[in-house]
């Protein structure tokens, strides 16, 4: 599969005056993830983000227009923000200024992540609210066996006196567990991102329903969860894992360039 999303020739017919290609294809790339996450119903009605670092020297970062749900996002309305989180150019939306205070320290103190999801999925805030850590005793759990930091509920994070501490709390992890709250994933990529993302919601969703069943789980074993936080990318011998589950999932939930660019 090519490495990109959309054919390159394509996406670069519909690129606006002035706007530099490489932000134009995270633009396209950031509005087909909105839309997989809309479409899987991991949105949270217009709250929420997905942050995407734009190409170039400056910090500035791509975020969802505040009013819209995720499924109205396009690569046009997506909103270039700095790390204050207010707009870098003109745009007829606004952003959610207390949502970005989380995404902003973590842009800000690690370099690595260029992509940050957080929500408030079901599954995931059930987890997040249970006093024990997330339960290593399902198939997907065992992926992120060592992967996964826990941050303790203040109330709404409005306020940038958290932000030290939320990063302290991620550490050099990809996986936050917000607690009482949700969850959250820093990541290098859109696809690294997802993949992840897609992965921790999973094992969420298991735990909730198998910790509903009577009867005891079945715990892994410390061998079974190194071997398959390690080796989880050597079912792809062309390593390119992540752009293939990302772009499936485009496919999948009939994502079009022509539906993005508007």
């Amino acid at each position: 599969m090519a490495a990109t999303l959309f054919p390159a020739d394509a996406a670069e017919r519909h690129r606006p005056a002035g706007m530099p290609a490489a932000e134009w294809l995270a633009r396209i790339e950031l509005a087909a993830c909105y839309r997989v996450f809309f479409a899987r119903g991991w949105s949270e009605e217009i709250f929420n983000h997905i942050t995407l670092r734009v190409p170039g020297p400056e910090h500035s970062y791509l975020i969802n227009p505040f009013g819209l749900h995720y499924g109205e996002v396009t690569a046009k309305n997506l909103v270039r923000v700095g790390l204050d989180g207010q707009p870098l150019h003109d745009t007829a939306y606004g952003v959610n200024r207390a949502g970005f205070v989380i995404h902003s320290a973590i842009h800000a103190a690690r370099p690595d992540a260029h992509c940050i999801v957080h929500t408030h999925d079901s599954f995931g805030l059930a987890v997040a609210c249970k006093a024990a850590e997330l339960a290593m005793d399902n198939f997907y759990t065992a992926f992120l066996d060592g992967r996964i930091a826990y941050h303790d509920f203040e109330g709404v994070t409005t306020s940038t006196d958290e932000q030290p501490r939320l990063v302290a709390s991620l550490g050099d992890k990809a996986v936050l567990i917000l607690r009482n709250h949700g969850l959250l994933v820093a990541e290098a990529s859109v696809p690294a991102m997802f993949y992840w993302y897609y992965v921790l919601q999973r094992a969420c969703h298991v735990q909730a329903l198998a910790h509903a069943m009577p009867g005891a789980t079945l715990p892994l074993s410390a061998e079974a969860r190194a071997q398959s936080s390690q080796n989880v990318q050597d079912s792809d011998p062309q390593g390119d894992l992540f752009p293939k589950v990302f772009h499936a999932a485009v496919r999948r939930a009939g994502i079009t360039l022509d539906s993005l660019v508007s």
